[in-house]
């Protein structure tokens, strides 16, 4: 069992309440501890009963840094449609600016965190579908689990401290901790729920827009690319495990990045192979993602598939576009850039993409969110030009987007952090899962072959879900 004293984290309690009765608001006090081992996924798993709802879980892809949140110490929200980054951005620097750290650790990632993402198109009108989630939604979690890439485990304990408040505030975290850390060593217990139904929402109207979009397209004009996604909604006997579908996705997409936040009873989960954006000191990494073609069932096959994605001139074109529009995003936050002139592949299970790695050196005083604004989205995921493609999207698409295909991940208290472009990614809801794909539109797309592709893209989903035969 792992056991962590408690004698720092009272005093920082103390401290935390003193300072929230000096200033008229409530302080956040953190307490890092270093830790033997403990597996994070079973710490997300095994936290289900006491806070079901309150969860996070991100894994980087090939690299052991994960991290794993039980509770809500926090929450920083937005419904600023024009000024969310700002505004979330200003009440982390707020909560931080107070903030009481117990212990030390200079490594991303530790101590305290917010973890989040941003909706795709806060104009857009919210269904119910997404009613849980705001357009700007944040959690510092009560005790969060950080796996560093040479193993190393940190626990951090997140309390927010009020002037009313008193050493039994002591009492009841060190209890809700122990009795966590006591389940937090069971091993998880993984079981799929059987599928029931699966239905494709109106994918005869899905067609018709692509082809009304691309006609438009091929009569000229500023508009060169619109992305546009479809639903496909799963049933299930039982309610879904997220710790199941979580630890299958790490199983089948090691080269992505697994997530899932939990709000209000919903999860929106995923496994993602592209980076939007990460911050870590002054260095900026991104990458260009962007033209898609299937794996090969032998070796040799996939070797073809992948040099004639390399030659497809239509592929090439959208991923110009992207890397293009990245180079203009990086050159204006950042001293220095650096991006290869010619894409590679990048293989994941059932899919490989075009993609070109993007590095830069951050000008003085730009932060993490500031990047995250400015990158979002790209034109793999919104079109080109920007602001044109996403009013398009607007109008045309019935799909309430949400959190699918925006900017999911964290940023710790240095302004460090990371964010993925959520692809390849469903809502989960009780017995429900609606799982999202999209692909972009230019001139000369064919409606079949991008129904094709977007079907291709939900089976990173629909197979962690148990929802297609292996």
């Amino acid at each position: 069992m792992v056991t962590i004293h408690g004698t720092e984290l009272k005093e920082g309690i103390l401290q935390g309440i003193s300072k929230a009765r000096e200033l008229g608001r409530p302080i956040l006090v953190s307490e890092i501890s270093r830790i033997e081992s403990l597996e994070p996924l079973s710490f997300f798993a095994n936290g289900k009963e006491s806070f079901l709802g309150e969860r996070f879980y991100w894994k980087s892809p090939g690299e052991e840094f994960c991290l794993a949140g039980l509770g809500i110490a926090a929450q920083l929200g937005s419904d600023k449609t024009d000024t969310r980054f700002l505004h979330i951005n200003k009440q982390w620097e707020m909560l931080v600016h107070d903030s009481i750290v117990i212990g030390s650790s200079s490594s991303e990632g530790v101590g305290p965190l917010m973890f989040g993402g941003f909706t795709f198109d806060p104009h857009k009108e919210k269904t119910a579908l997404w009613s849980k989630y705001q357009d700007a939604l944040f959690h510092i979690p009560r005790f969060m689990i950080t796996v560093l890439k040479n193993n190393e485990v940190y626990f951090t304990t997140n309390i927010m401290c009020t002037r009313h408040d008193g050493v039994s505030l002591f009492n009841k975290v060190a209890s809700e901790r122990e009795a966590l850390l006591t389940i937090a060593m069971e091993r998880m217990k993984s079981k799929n729920a059987p599928l029931v139904d699966m239905e494709e929402i109106d994918p005869t109207n899905w067609k018709k827009t692509v082809e009304t979009v691309a006609n438009d397209l091929k009569n000229g004009g500023p508009l060169k690319k619109v992305v546009l996604a479809r639903e496909l909604r799963l049933r299930f006997n039982r309610p879904i495990d997220t710790g199941t579908i979580l630890e299958n996705l790490q199983k089948q997409q090691k080269s992505s990045y697994i997530f899932s936040f939990e709000s209000g009873g919903d999860s929106f989960i995923g496994g993602s192979p592209e980076r939007l954006v990460k911050k870590a000191g002054p260095k900026v990494l991104s990458a260009c993602l962007a033209g898609s073609i299937p794996r090969g069932k032998t070796e040799e096959e996939d070797k073809k598939l992948g040099s004639l994605l390399l030659s497809d001139e239509k592929n090439l074109s959208e991923h110009q576009y992207v890397v293009d529009m990245i180079r203009e995003a990086l050159e204006e936050t950042c001293e220095i850039v650096a991006i290869p002139e010619k894409p590679q592949l990048m293989k994941v299970r059932d899919i490989q993409h075009l993609y070109t790695p993007a590095e830069g050196i951050a000008k003085k005083g730009t932060s993490l969110l500031q990047l995250v604004e400015r990158l979002h989205p790209t034109p793999a995921l919104g079109g080109l030009p920007k602001k044109l493609a996403v009013e398009k999207i607007r109008e045309v698409e019935v799909l309430d987007r949400g959190l699918y295909a925006a900017p999911v991940g964290w940023m710790d208290y240095f302004g460090n952090g990371e964010f993925a472009v959520a692809i390849r990614s469903g809502l989960i809801q009780g017995k429900e899962a609606s799982l999202f794909a999209g692909c972009g539109i230019v001139a000369n797309s064919d409606v079949e072959s991008e129904y094709l592709e977007t079907g291709l893209k939900f089976r990173p989903m629909l197979s962690a879900l148990g929802g297609m035969k292996e």
